[in-house]
């Protein structure tokens, strides 16, 4: 059997509020959009959603229960997400303190591809750890996906088609937000107004870090 329509539409609304409610990933894409643009911020979003199907399957084959229940497993998990959290508040910070003139070439030189521009492989691995890295993203996959999933059928196609929604609607959200931030860029900002956001969005990213770090599983 497959997944009945009223718990398809449940899952729907949890995950679309989910999705609205800012976080790390919002974050980070917009991070990235400021930084690099349009480009940067969809390789970005598309390296958090493919995250997705990971923990889908790892929900599915019950490691992640194995992960949480595994009190030092959890908290290397919780360390190294805070730690990669901070890392980025850290690059955010020294774009911040960047002179240079477009933020749009403010990226570090080992970020960077031959024609001078912001790499995708370095975008998208900052998605995809940045999800990865998240153990409360883990937990919420592990708590919510077993309530929509029909004990008849196969777990495992049915974990894999709730990512493939979660997937969509995080991307276009992610994506729109994108746009927002390459819109509002190409008005006239001042670049220390710009240096000021890049530093605000590093010190959210060190707090996230470190609040990570310091909570408890629950």
């Amino acid at each position: 059997m497959w997944i009945p329509v009223e718990l398809l539409w449940a899952y729907l609304l949890a995950i679309t509020l989910l999705t609205l409610t800012p976080g790390v990933d919002t974050l980070l894409v917009m991070r990235n959009t400021g930084r690099g643009g349009l480009g940067d911020g969809f390789v970005t979003s598309l390296g958090i959603c493919c995250g997705l199907f990971i923990h889908a399957t790892l929900s599915a084959l019950g490691i992640s229960i194995l992960l949480v229940e595994t009190a030092w497993a959890f908290t290397v998990l919780k360390w190294a997400g805070a730690i990669y959290l901070i890392w980025l508040g850290i690059m955010s910070f020294r774009q911040a303190m960047s002179r240079r003139g477009s933020s749009q070439q403010e990226a570090l030189p080992e970020q960077s591809d031959a024609s001078g521009g912001v790499s995708g492989k370095v975008a998208f691995r900052e998605g995809l750890l940045s999800n990865l890295l998240n153990p409360k993203t883990a937990l919420f996959y592990m708590a919510l996906l077993p309530q929509f999933i029909d004990p008849a059928g196969s777990a495992f196609l049915q974990s894999m088609f709730l990512a493939g929604l979660h997937f969509v609607i995080a991307m276009i959200w992610q994506c729109t937000v994108a746009g927002l931030i390459l819109k509002s860029s190409q008005l006239e900002v001042g670049q220390g107004v710009k240096r000021a956001l890049s530093g605000l969005t590093g010190g959210f990213f060190v707090a996230i870090g470190l609040k990570l770090g310091l909570d408890g599983p629950a």
